[in-house]
């Protein structure tokens, strides 16, 4: 497992972690100046939203680079299944695609949907997601971006994602038989598996992403009360040594959704928090 206590070259941001750069809903920092500061403190990389985009992803992109850092992915595809599928569901999955290539975004973040109107269970709905997978999958190999499909907390069944563990999720990816998909991991949603390791070792070399924070004991909103690193329950070094072991070394990526909280703080503190906990706890 690769030693960070002395060199966070592999930390990265997701700006969720500061608010989504968004007026009211954090630090509302311009992205040029989120990686100005990711940069002069050292960190390796930077994954945006692409509400925080608008059409600027080439310039931003390109902010990234000169600064040092990598562009490590782009957060997310619109839902492809369950009720909140836009009308336009391809054009608009076919947008996020360009959206991360010209970021420069190597990895576009699948966040599932939920349960597809009247059916029950998930049999349905994960035959309906993987034909919307492997259409997309194709359409992104040409434009030299993969996608990674990410499990999420059972809490979020049949609403936000129809996945929950990584198995699921690779079970998908086995179905689709891509190339360029595969999955992200998060330790807020994969934290509770006791299968989880032996799935990561099912999944090497498909892993994608790497996703950061804790899970709090006793945390009070499902969305929007994540943990700093060290602040929770969740065995941190313990998920990163497995994820690791099925063949990932890319950046681990912060993310932290901290209504009142993180997003209450100044983000120069956050950022500074971020460095000192990726180093001791992670």
């Amino acid at each position: 497992m690769r030693d960070f206590s002395s060199d966070h070259s592999a930390l990265a941001l997701n700006t969720a972690t500061l608010g989504h750069n968004l007026e009211g809903a954090g630090a509302g920092w311009s992205p040029e100046r989120v990686i100005d500061a990711c940069a002069a403190r050292g960190y390796g990389g930077i994954v945006f939203w692409r509400r925080e985009i608008d059409e600027r992803a080439y310039a931003i992109g390109e902010h990234v680079r000169a600064s040092g850092m990598k562009v490590v992915g782009l957060c997310r595809t619109p839902y492809l299944v369950g009720r909140e599928v836009p009308a336009k569901i391809d054009d608009e999955a076919r947008a996020s695609v360009d959206m991360a290539a010209e970021l420069g975004a190597p990895v576009l973040t699948i966040v599932t949907g939920g349960t597809e109107p009247d059916t029950k269970g998930f049999s349905e709905t994960h035959k309906r997601l993987t034909d919307r997978v492997s259409a997309l999958a194709s359409y992104a190999q040409s434009r030299n971006v993969a996608l990674a499909l990410e499990p999420l907390n059972p809490m979020f069944g049949g609403n936000r994602t129809c996945l929950f563990t990584v198995e699921d999720a690779l079970t998908i990816c086995n179905a689709v038989n891509a190339p360029n998909v595969g999955i992200a991991v998060d330790v807020y949603h994969v934290w509770w598996d006791t299968r989880l390791a032996q799935s990561l070792a099912a999944a090497r070399g498909k892993i994608l992403g790497y996703h950061l924070c804790d899970w709090l004991e006793n945390t009070s909103h499902m969305l929007l009360d994540r943990g700093m690193m060290g602040d929770g329950v969740a065995d941190l070094k313990a998920i990163r040594r497995a994820v690791e072991d099925a063949g990932y070394q890319g950046l681990c990526e912060v993310e932290i959704f901290s209504a009142e909280n993180w997003w209450k703080r100044d983000p120069a503190e956050v950022l500074d928090v971020i460095v000192e906990r990726f180093r001791r706890t992670c």
